[in-house]
C-alpha cells in the first residue's frame, strides 16, 4: 500500500510525497524524470520492497500537488529531500534518479553529504552551462525544447501547453508516437504491459500542471548551484549508448568527474530499458552502503 503525504515544508511550500515499504527499512528517495510525478510503479516497488527497503517518492515543486518554487536551481532540492527524510524519522538515506531527476540525485547527494549513503543516477543529463556539446545526439524534440528553455519562461511554456494535449488522454500507443524522436527500437521494446503503463501515469501526473516541467527545463540550462566535482559521497552512474533523450556522452562526462563514480556505460542499453533491466542491480549495488545492523 502507498501512502501520500501532503508535506508542509519550512518556506510555506507543500510537497507531494508517496511512500511504501516497510518502515523499519532503509529508506530510499527517488527523483522522477522530467515531465513526471511521484507516482511509484509496482515494478520498482517490487524490487525495492522484496529488499526491505522503505520507498520514497515525490513531485517535485510545480508539478501535481507540489507547490511551485519560482525560479529554482537544482541544488534547491536538497532542502525539500532533508524535510522528507526528517518527516519520515531518516537520519540517513539511499537517493536515485533516473533522467531529469538524475542532476536532482546528484544535487541530493552533493548537498547532504552527512545524510547521503549513496546516490544513483541513471541517463542523467550533465550540467548545461560551458557544455556547448550538450544537444549533441539528442532527439529533435529534446533539442527543440531545450532550444526554448534558453530563450526563458515565455516561449518554453508556450511549447509546453502545445505538448500536453498529446500526453493526456490517450494511450501507450499515442505516446510512443508522441516521443517519436526520443525513443530508439531498445526502448519501444520495453514499452509494453506494465512498463508502458507506468510511464503513461508518471508522464500524465507530470504534465497535470506544466510549472514542475518548465522549471526542471530552465533549472537545467542555468547553473546547478553546486558543482559535481564537489560531490563526497558514493556514486553510480547509468547509461547506454543507444539513448535519444539524454546522449551517451552525458554519462561519460559525469563518470569522468565526479569524484570515485562507478560508471555503468552500457552498450545497447537506452533511456527506458537501462532501468528496466537492471533496476535490481542499482538497488543492490547503493545497498552495499546501508550499514549492518
Amino acid at each position: 500500500m502507498t501512502e501520500r503525504i501532503a508535506l508542509d515544508l519550512p518556506d510555506g511550500r507543500v510537497l507531494d510525497v508517496r511512500v511504501s515499504g516497510p518502515t523499519d527499512g532503509p529508506l530510499f528517495i527517488w527523483h522522477h524524470g522530467t515531465p513526471g510525478c511521484g507516482h511509484q510503479g509496482p515494478r520498482q516497488q517490487r524490487v525495492l520492497h522484496e529488499r526491505g527497503v522503505r520507498f520514497a517518492s515525490y513531485s517535485r515543486a510545480g508539478a501535481a500537488g507540489s507547490t511551485r518554487n519560482p525560479g529554482r536551481a537544482v541544488a534547491d532540492v536538497a532542502a525539500d529531500m532533508a524535510a522528507i527524510a526528517d518527516h519520515l524519522g531518516a537520519e540517513r538515506f539511499l537517493t536515485g534518479g533516473q533522467s531529469g531527476g538524475g542532476p536532482h540525485a546528484l544535487a541530493t547527494g552533493a548537498l547532504l553529504p552527512d545524510r547521503v549513503l549513496a546516490v544513483l543516477a541513471v541517463c542523467s543529463v550533465k550540467p548545461y552551462v560551458g557544455q556547448p556539446d550538450f544537444l549533441d545526439g539528442m532527439g529533435a524534440d529534446n533539442v527543440e525544447e531545450f532550444g526554448l528553455a534558453v530563450e526563458g519562461e515565455a516561449p518554453l511554456l508556450a511549447y509546453l501547453e502545445r505538448q500536453r494535449p498529446e500526453l493526456l488522454d490517450t494511450g501507450v500507443d499515442d505516446v510512443i508516437r508522441a516521443l517519436d524522436t526520443l525513443l530508439p527500437d531498445v526502448d519501444r521494446a520495453v514499452l509494453t504491459g506494465e512498463v508502458g503503463s507506468e510511464l503513461l501515469e508518471s508522464l500524465q501526473g507530470g504534465v497535470q500542471e506544466l510549472y514542475g516541467w518548465l522549471d526542471d527545463d530552465l533549472a537545467f540550462t542555468k547553473d546547478w548551484g553546486f558543482a559535481v566535482d564537489e560531490i563526497a559521497v558514493p556514486t553510480y552512474v547509468w547509461q547506454g549508448d543507444a539513448d535519444l533523450m539524454v546522449p551517451f556522452h552525458h554519462g561519460e562526462w559525469l563518470a569522468a568527474r565526479i569524484p570515485g563514480a562507478v560508471a555503468h556505460l552500457e552498450p545497447g542499453e537506452g533511456h527506458l530499458s537501462i532501468q528496466v533491466n537492471n533496476f535490481g542491480d542499482m538497488v543492490d549495488e547503493v545497498l552495499a552502503h546501508v550499514p549492518r545492523r
